[in-house]
């Protein structure tokens, strides 16, 4: 089982998820099994503007560990992430990063700010 350990900056407690990521999809938003997915499917809130199709940053996450255990990121993901406010080198979009590895341990920290390419206006 994969684990999925998401921090929140607006000081939620952390919450833990264990899935199987062969089941994937889990929801309908974001590619299928993805850290969109699975939050989704699990019960926590991810901003998801754009309904998870790499159109805009609201579902921007920084990776703590496990990024090798991510599906890699395209051309369009990384343009996108140029615009996010808060940027890291552990960035990924949260509707695009895959949990590939049926074993992979991930941490996740969801920033409190969030930019809505679509409509202009934060999240």
């Amino acid at each position: 089982m994969a684990k999925l350990r998401v921090q929140f900056e607006s000081g939620e407690p952390e919450r833990v998820i264990e899935f199987d990521p062969s089941r994937a999809p889990f929801q309908h938003d974001g590619r299928p099994g993805s850290i969109l997915d699975v939050l989704l499917a699990h019960g926590i809130h991810l901003e998801h503007a754009c309904g998870g199709n790499c159109a805009c940053t609201t579902c921007h996450v920084v990776v703590k560990k496990g990024m090798e255990r991510l599906s890699a990121s395209e051309d369009a993901e990384e343009d996108l992430l140029d615009k996010a406010p808060g940027l890291t080198p552990t960035s990924r979009l949260g509707c695009q990063a895959v949990i590939e590895d049926p074993d992979a341990e991930i941490v996740v920290w969801i920033p409190r700010y969030t930019i809505n390419q679509i409509s202009g206006h934060g999240g």
